[in-house]
């Protein structure tokens, strides 16, 4: 496709809305996944600590 100017790439033939929200769900859900996947991380690290701790206590 070709566009003429900007606004009409943002547009994409009435399309616009459709794609660009697309873009914006994924954007979304891959910063929450990251979120996530860092949160799993600390709390497993704060796991194996406490574990550590604990054969040392015995």
């Amino acid at each position: 496709m070709n566009w003429n100017s900007f606004g009409e790439f943002l547009h994409m033939s009435g399309y616009g809305p459709y794609v660009w929200g697309s873009y914006g769900v994924f954007a979304l859900f891959i910063l929450i996944e990251l979120f996530q996947v860092s949160r799993r991380r600390k709390d497993i690290i704060a796991r194996i600590k406490r574990m550590a701790r604990m054969e040392k206590g015995e």
